[in-house]
C-alpha cells in the first residue's frame, strides 16, 4: 500500500483478496478446478472471521432461498466450496504465504502511527514471544507435526505455534506478528523447538522489524546466551525472565554484591483501595549470564511486592540489554510485567474468546492445520484493526457489552439476513441498537 493510498479496512481487505488469489494451486490442469484458490481461502477465512463454524453452510442454505449470501456479499465468494473440498484444496499452500500479508497489516499501523501509544522503555515498542500448542493427537497426524513417545508408549503428535505480538503496559490489544510453527526441519535429526523457531523468526524477520526499535519480551527458556546474543544481532533490545534455579552464576554475582551492600536498591509505597505494599526493587549491571570467558554481560533486576505484614506478594527477576538505573528500573520492570500479555490477550483471547483455536477445523496430510492457525491469526488481527479503522465498527461494539455478545449478534444476523455490504451491516445494527450518531457516519470499511 503506497503512501498515496488512505489507510483503510477497504484496503486491507483488497489487499487480502490479493493475497489469496495468488496462493500456489497444487492441482493439476486436468483436475476439478470448478472452484477458484480465492474461493476456498475466502470461504475459510470468512468462518474465522465471523467465528461462525456453521457459516458456510448457512449461507449456502441462505443462497437456494434467497439467491444471495454473505460469503458473496461480505467476502467476495463467488462459489462456495464444501468443508472437504475447502480442506482438500487449500493443504498443499504452506502457511507461510501468508506471513507477509500479516507483515504487511502490521507495516501499516506502524506507518500510520497507531503504534506509537505502544511505545516503552527507552522508547522501544515491546514484542512478547511465547510458544503455544494448538492441536494434539495419539492418531491424527501430518508431515508438520511434532512427535513425541509418551511414558505408555504412545505416540503423541503436536502442532505448536510461536506467536510473537506487540504488547503495551495498559494496552488491551495485543498486535499480531507473522508468527512461526515448531514442525521438523530438513537435514535436522533433533526435534525441532519453541526457541529453535524463534531464532528462526529473528532470522527472517529480525531485520524487517529492526528500524520499529523492538524490546524483545520472553520467558526464562529465551534467557540464555545464544538466543540473547541473537535477538542482540537482529539489532533489538531484550527484557527475559531470570531465575534462580537456572542461571547459577548470575545469582552468585546479586550473592556476592548483595553481602558487600553494592546491589542497587529502590524502594516505592503502594496502595490498592485501602491496602498497602511495599515495591522493592534491586538492580546489577553488567552481569556474565554464564560461567565462561566470553559470557555475554547482562543487567538484572528483580521487584519484591510485599504487604504490610512483612508477606511476599509478588517476586521476580530479569536479565536486559538495557542498562538500568534509579530513573528506569520502575518502567522496565513494567515493560517487563506486560508479558503476560501474550497468554492473556493473545493465547487466552485465541483459545477461549470465539476464534477456536485448539479446534481441528481440518489437520490435512501437508499445510493445513498450520494455514488455517496462521488464518485465525489474520482474522485476530483484522478485528483490532477494525476497532481501531472503523467508526462504525467501534460503536456497535462499544454498544454492546462483551466481545461474546458482538460476535453473538452478528452471528445470528448473518445466518438469517443478506446484507449487501460490511456497512449495510453495520448501519443496521447501529439503527437496532438505537446509537443516531454512528449511524450517519460516513462508510469507513
Amino acid at each position: 500500500m503506497s503512501a498515496g493510498i488512505p489507510f483503510s479496512m477497504a484496503c486491507l481487505t483488497q489487499r487480502m483478496r490479493e493475497v489469496f488469489a495468488q496462493l500456489p494451486d497444487a492441482r493439476g490442469r486436468s483436475n476439478n478446478q470448478r472452484f477458484a484458490m480465492t474461493d476456498a481461502a475466502l470461504s475459510a477465512f470468512s468462518v474465522f472471521f465471523t467465528q461462525s463454524p456453521s457459516f458456510l453452510d448457512y449461507q449456502t442454505r441462505m443462497q437456494q432461498q434467497q439467491g444471495k449470501n454473505n460469503a458473496q456479499t461480505l467476502f467476495g465468494v463467488h462459489q462456495i466450496p464444501s468443508n472437504n473440498q475447502i480442506r482438500n484444496i487449500l493443504d498443499p499452500v504452506p502457511a507461510h504465504t501468508l506471513f507477509p500479508l500479516i507483515a504487511h497489516i502490521g507495516d501499516e499501523l506502524y506507518r500510520n502511527q497507531y503504534l506509537e501509544s505502544y511505545r516503552s522503555i527507552n522508547g522501544t515498542l515491546l514484542m512478547a514471544i511465547d510458544g503455544t500448542d494448538f492441536f494434539s493427537s495419539n492418531k491424527i497426524h501430518c508431515k508438520c507435526c511434532s512427535c513425541a513417545q509418551q511414558n505408555n508408549g504412545d505416540m503423541l503428535y503436536r502442532h505448536i505455534a510461536v506467536t510473537p505480538v506487540l504488547v503495551a503496559p495498559g494496552k488491551a490489544q495485543a498486535i499480531a506478528l507473522p508468527p512461526e510453527f515448531v514442525h521438523p526441519q530438513d537435514g535436522h535429526d533433533k526435534q525441532d523447538c519453541e526457541t529453535a523457531a524463534s531464532g528462526r523468526w529473528l532470522s527472517q524477520w529480525g531485520s524487517h522489524y529492526a528500524a520499529w526499535r523492538i524490546t524483545v519480551l520472553g520467558d526464562d527458556i529465551y534467557c540464555h546466551q545464544p538466543f540473547c546474543q541473537r535477538t542482540l544481532d537482529a539489532n533489538m533490545h531484550f527484557i527475559f525472565t531470570c531465575k534462580p534455579d537456572s542461571h547459577a552464576t548470575v545469582y552468585e554475582w546479586v550473592a556476592d554484591f548483595t553481602r558487600t551492600g553494592q546491589i542497587a536498591t529502590l524502594t516505592r509505597p503502594q496502595r490498592k483501595g485501602k491496602k498497602h505494599f511495599s515495591d522493592t526493587y534491586r538492580y546489577l549491571n553488567d552481569v556474565p549470564l554464564r560461567d565462561s570467558d566470553e559470557a555475554l554481560l547482562v543487567n538484572w533486576c528483580e521487584l519484591i511486592t510485599t504487604r504490610e505484614d512483612g508477606t511476599v506478594q509478588y517476586r521476580n527477576a530479569w536479565a536486559s540489554s538495557h542498562r538500568i538505573d534509579e530513573h528506569n528500573v520502575e518502567p522496565l520492570v513494567k515493560a517487563a510485567r506486560a508479558r503476560w500479555k501474550i497468554e492473556n490477550e493473545n493465547n487466552n483471547t485465541l483459545k477461549t474468546k470465539g476464534y477456536h483455536f485448539e479446534h481441528n477445523f481440518g489437520h490435512g496430510k501437508r499445510h493445513l492445520a498450520n494455514l488455517l492457525a496462521t488464518m485465525i491469526l489474520l482474522a485476530f488481527l483484522m478485528h483490532t484493526c477494525f476497532d481501531w479503522l472503523d467508526e462504525r465498527y467501534r460503536a456497535v461494539r462499544s454498544a454492546l457489552p462483551s466481545r461474546a455478545t458482538f460476535f453473538e449478534n452478528v452471528r445470528t444476523l448473518l445466518l438469517y439476513l443478506p446484507f449487501d455490504s460490511w456497512d449495510h451491516l453495520l448501519g443496521f445494527m447501529l439503527s437496532k441498537l438505537n446509537v443516531p450518531h454512528a449511524v450517519n457516519a460516513p462508510d469507513t470499511g
